[in-house]
């Protein structure tokens, strides 16, 4: 009869680590704040010398997956969609050089050395492999180190991205076009005002979007040197412009998710990319802008995590 009492307490205390474990997988899930979001930042001197800042969520054990934001941005960009993320990855939402709390050097911002920092990084956390998702410029980071270590990558998925456009062939003019964005960059003054019309502009949303968060976005991007303003938008955008061919080399499975109304990149960037990557599933979020992920943000994460489960 000792043997029941015995008994019924490992049974409560396996329902105990139970409810525990659950809990633990609640609180992961649960939204990270702005506030947090900052404090959670973490830093690594590169190889090459360059300080990334980046921020881990998610299982530390999971399957590693890399989010590279887009131009003038930083890493908290992705902070609307980070709930709708699956907790068993392991989250490492990176700064890219000149943004952030990453350094910011003069030079070079080329997208091979945006690539380059990204393989550096995963070394030294000892990945040797990871899926990317890339947001805009974030998108051709992408595109750019899965033609440089395939066997460094495992999927990609690419939102608002291009193929570039075809040489000779008649097609709608952008919204906005790269030139547009290097004009106006050049009339930026120092210090640059986090509340000016060019920011709010630059950081305007179709969609509500939490005002704090918005301001955020734009403190941090005033904070980014003119000098490396200038450096990003000629030396890593007029590439993106240009028709890649080394695309068609990219084997692995790969996911195109772009905003119907997106200013930079309408019905040419979607066709070359789609033509460049044939074996890419995609997906228009009708009536949406470039920043389609943070105006409908459970639909673009079930569409990441639906199509990184797959290949698992």
């Amino acid at each position: 009869m000792a043997a029941a009492p015995r008994l019924t307490r490992r049974i409560c205390g396996l329902v105990a680590m139970l409810t525990l474990a659950t809990l633990a997988r609640v609180v992961a899930a649960a939204p990270v704040t702005l506030g947090e979001f900052d404090g959670l930042k973490k830093s690594v001197t590169l190889p090459n010398g360059q300080r990334i800042a980046f921020v881990e969520l998610g299982d530390p054990s999971g399957r590693p997956v890399v989010l590279i934001h887009g131009i003038f941005d930083s890493s908290r960009a992705w902070l609307p969609v980070v709930p709708y993320l699956s907790t068993h990855d392991r989250l490492i939402l990176v700064d890219s050089r000149g943004h952030g709390q990453s350094a910011k050097p003069e030079c070079c911002y080329a997208l091979i050395d945006f690539a380059y920092d990204i393989k550096l990084l995963m070394d030294s956390l000892q990945l040797s492999r990871a899926d990317l998702v890339g947001h805009s410029l974030g998108s051709f980071i992408t595109q750019t180190f899965a033609e440089q270590w395939p066997e460094r990558t495992r999927r990609i998925v690419l939102l608002s991205s291009s193929g570039g456009e075809r040489p000779c062939v008649a097609h709608k003019k952008p919204a906005v076009t790269v030139a547009d964005m290097i004009a106006e960059i050049k009339k930026l003054k120092e210090p640059i005002d986090p509340d000016s019309p060019f920011m709010m502009n630059w950081f305007a949303s179709p969609a509500p979007l939490d005002p704090e968060f918005l301001r955020r976005e734009r403190r941090d991007a005033a904070g980014i040197p003119l000098a490396v303003w200038l450096a990003i938008a000629t030396q890593a955008t007029p590439t993106i412009a240009v028709q890649n061919p080394a695309l068609r080399r990219l084997t692995m499975p790969a996911l195109l998710l772009w905003g119907s109304a997106d200013p930079f990149f309408g019905t040419e960037a979607r066709h070359t990319l789609r033509t460049a990557l044939p074996h890419a599933e995609a997906k228009v979020y009708q009536g949406l802008g470039h920043n389609f992920f943070q105006q409908d943000p459970e639909s673009t994460g079930q569409a990441i995590n639906s199509f990184l489960d797959r290949g698992s």
